[in-house]
C-alpha cells in the first residue's frame, strides 16, 4: 500500500465541490483524515498496455484509485474513478483494479465498499476488456451483497455514471446522487446519434437533467439520497446509507421486480420527466429543477413513494 496523495491547494477537503474535485480530493475529504491507504499506488505505474497502440497518453493509475480507509471510524474499502482521464472509462487495468478490490472485500469484510463513480462507460479502445470488466464487477458486487457487505455508490462527477458504469450502479445496495449526477446506460449523445435530435437533443441540458439527473433518479427510486454538491454532503449520505442497506435475498429481489413492473405500467407512456413527476403527485413539476436540497427533501417526504427494496 502507498501513502495518500493530497492537493496542497485544498485547505478544507470536506467543503470542496464534489463535481469540481479530482478523485483523490474526493477521497481525501470523504474518509477520516489520514486513514486512506492506496492499493497498487502510482509508484507501481500499472497502466493500460493498449493505449500506446492508439498513440494515446496513459495515466499512472489508469484513472482508478483503490484502497482502504475509515469513515467515522468504520473500516471501508473504496474505489474512485478519475473522470478527467478518458472520461473515467473502463479498460483492462481500470476494471481489474475494481474487481480485485471487490474480491478482496469478500475476505476483509469491511463495513462497506464505497464506489465513487465518474465514468462514461467502457473505453472504446479496450472494448472487450472493458465489457468483461463490467460483467465481473457486477458479479462481484452481487457476491458481496449476498455475503452481507453493503456496496454504496456515490455519483456527482463530471462524467456521471453512464454505459457499463450505469449498469454497475444499478447493482449497488444504495446510491447517493447530487444535482450534477447523472445515471443512464446510454448517454445523451448516443441517444441522439441513434434516434436523432428530434427524439433527444443532447445539447438541451435541461432535458438531459430531467431525464437522467439526480432529482429525477431520486424521484423515481433510482437513487436513495439526494445531496448537495460538497464532499461533506456525500460523506454524510454514505454514512447514512451504510446503515440502511437492504438485505439481498429472494424476497427483496421479488419486491424490486414488482416495483419495476408497476413503474413501467404507470410511467411507460410518459414522454418527459415532468410528466412522471406529475403522476407521482408533484403539484408544480416545472419548479422541481430549481428547488434547493431542503425544498426537494420536503417534496420527497410529502410524496412518500420514492423508496424501494433493492436495485
Amino acid at each position: 500500500m502507498s501513502e495518500r496523495i493530497t492537493d496542497p491547494k485544498i485547505t478544507d477537503p470536506k467543503a470542496t465541490s464534489w463535481y469540481e474535485a479530482s478523485a483523490r480530493a474526493r477521497l481525501d475529504g470523504l474518509l477520516d483524515s489520514g486513514t486512506f491507504r492506496e492499493f497498487i499506488g502510482p509508484e507501481q505505474r500499472r497502466m493500460s498496455p493498449h493505449l500506446p497502440l492508439f498513440d494515446l497518453p496513459r495515466a499512472f493509475d489508469d484513472g482508478m484509485i483503490v484502497g482502504a480507509g475509515r469513515i467515522d471510524g468504520k473500516p471501508v474499502l473504496v474505489a474512485a474513478q478519475e473522470g478527467r482521464f478518458m472520461g473515467g472509462a473502463f479498460g483492462e487495468v481500470h476494471g481489474a483494479k475494481l474487481v480485485g478490490l471487490l474480491r478482496a472485500a469478500l475476505v476483509a469484510r469491511p463495513a462497506a465498499v464505497l464506489i465513487l463513480f465518474d465514468t462514461g462507460g467502457v473505453r472504446l479502445q479496450e472494448a472487450n476488456a472493458g465489457e468483461t470488466a463490467i460483467a465481473e464487477v457486477m458479479r462481484a458486487i452481487a457476491q458481496l451483497r449476498a455475503a452481507g457487505v453493503p456496496v454504496i455508490g456515490l455519483i456527482g462527477g463530471r462524467a456521471g455514471a453512464y454505459g457499463g458504469g450505469g449498469l454497475i450502479a444499478g447493482t449497488c445496495s444504495r446510491l447517493a446522487i447530487s444535482e450534477s449526477g447523472r445515471i443512464s446506460v446510454s448517454g445523451p449523445e448516443v441517444i441522439e446519434t441513434n434516434k436523432g435530435a428530434e427524439e433527444f437533443d443532447s445539447r438541451d441540458r435541461a432535458l438531459v437533467w430531467r431525464t437522467m439527473g439526480g432529482k429525477h433518479r431520486r424521484l423515481t427510486g433510482g437513487g436513495d439520497a439526494f445531496v448537495d454538491d460538497t464532499v461533506a454532503a456525500f460523506r454524510e449520505a454514505a454514512l447514512a446509507l451504510i446503515g440502511t442497506a437492504p438485505a439481498f435475498d429472494l424476497a427483496t429481489m421479488e419486491a424490486e421486480q414488482a416495483r419495476l413492473e408497476e413503474r413501467l405500467a404507470r410511467f411507460g407512456e410518459c414522454r418527459d420527466g415532468t410528466e412522471i413527476w406529475a403522476r407521482l403527485g408533484v403539484n408544480d413539476p416545472a419548479a422541481v429543477p430549481g428547488m434547493t436540497t431542503a425544498e426537494f427533501d420536503s417534496l420527497l417526504a410529502s410524496l412518500g413513494e420514492t423508496h424501494h427494496d433493492a436495485r
